[in-house]
Parts: C-alpha cells; sequence; structure tokens
C-alpha cells in the first residue's frame, strides 16, 4: 500500500525525533557513568578540577543535573513516540550510540585537552588512558553509524516501510 505525502512526511519527523531521543539519551547515559564512576566512586576526577574540592563538587552537581535532564527529557520523547505507536528501536539505538560517542570524544578532546577542565586521572602516565577514552568513543560513534544505516535500509526504495521497520 503506498503511503501518501502526509504519511512520508510523518515518517520522517518520527523517525529523527527517535534519533534525537536516542541521542539525549546517550548523552545522559554516558554522563551519569561518567560521575557515577569516574567521579564518585574511583574519586579520579571532578567535572573541574581547577579549584577547591567544595567547587569540585559543585560542578558535579552541575554535571548530574545536565546528565539527569537529558535522560528525562529523552525518555518524555521516547513515550511520546510510543504513545503514537513511532517507535523504531534501530534508530533509537543509533541515536544512543551517536550521543554517547560523540560525548565521551567532545569530553576527551575539548574538556580534557583544549580546555583543561579535568584530565581522566592524575598522578599516572595519561596517554593510555587519553587513547582509550578517545578509541572507545570513535567505537561507540562507528556502531551509530552503523546502526542508523540498517535503520535506513529498512525502508524500501519506493518509501514504504517493511514489517520490522518500526520495531
Amino acid at each position: 500500500m503506498a503511503r501518501t505525502i502526509k504519511q512520508k512526511n510523518k515518517h520522517g519527523v518520527y523517525s529523527t525525533r527517535n534519533v534525537w531521543s536516542g541521542f539525549l539519551f546517550g548523552i545522559g547515559l554516558v554522563a551519569f557513568i561518567d560521575e557515577t564512576f569516574f567521579h564518585q566512586l574511583l574519586h579520579w576526577h571532578h567535572f573541574y578540577d581547577k579549584s577547591t574540592t567544595g567547587i569540585g563538587l559543585v560542578s558535579d552537581g552541575l554535571f548530574h543535573a545536565f546528565s539527569w535532564i537529558a535522560t528525562v527529557g529523552a525518555l518524555f520523547m521516547v513515550a511520546d513516540l510510543r504513545r503514537r505507536n513511532a517507535w523504531e528501536t534501530t534508530r533509537w539505538l543509533a541515536g544512543m550510540c551517536l550521543g554517547a560517542g560523540l560525548f565521551n570524544l567532545y569530553d576527551g578532546i575539548i574538556q580534557h585537552k583544549l580546555m583543561k577542565l579535568h584530565q581522566i586521572r592524575y598522578n599516572v602516565e595519561i596517554l593510555p588512558y587519553d587513547i582509550v577514552w578517545n578509541v572507545l568513543a570513535i567505537m561507540i560513534i562507528i556502531a551509530g553509524f552503523i546502526l542508523l544505516h540498517r535503520a535506513r535500509r529498512k525502508s524500501l526504495p519506493s518509501g514504504e516501510m517493511t514489517e520490522n521497520a518500526l520495531q
């Protein structure tokens, strides 16, 4: 059954929302993991390490609030997509990987090296940590692009969707 232009536009909007909600969730998830493990459990660094411990803790709190807002916002978008029967798991996972990977790469290059807000860890040879951090981020980004490519392939050339496209 051929889809109307309105249906195709609606599908495009929902496909984009799936990716963006996954993207926000990926940012929130990786920020939560960073905050929980590297800041709180391992005590390797704070979000901002160029001042007192108190300022570092406040910066951690703001960082945690940011990650929580991104996660909750993403979940509201997911709830709306589910309510509209427009949930696309593969696109959402692609967005999640892209958000997580790009945030980690931004953190590793911009925050660690250019802005020098903090390092991954102090009093150690930092190069192996930087390499692992950034290579892992790139691998997650590549996984996101692979998933996005697979999601796009689920659409037939005529624009009609396969049975599994919305799963």
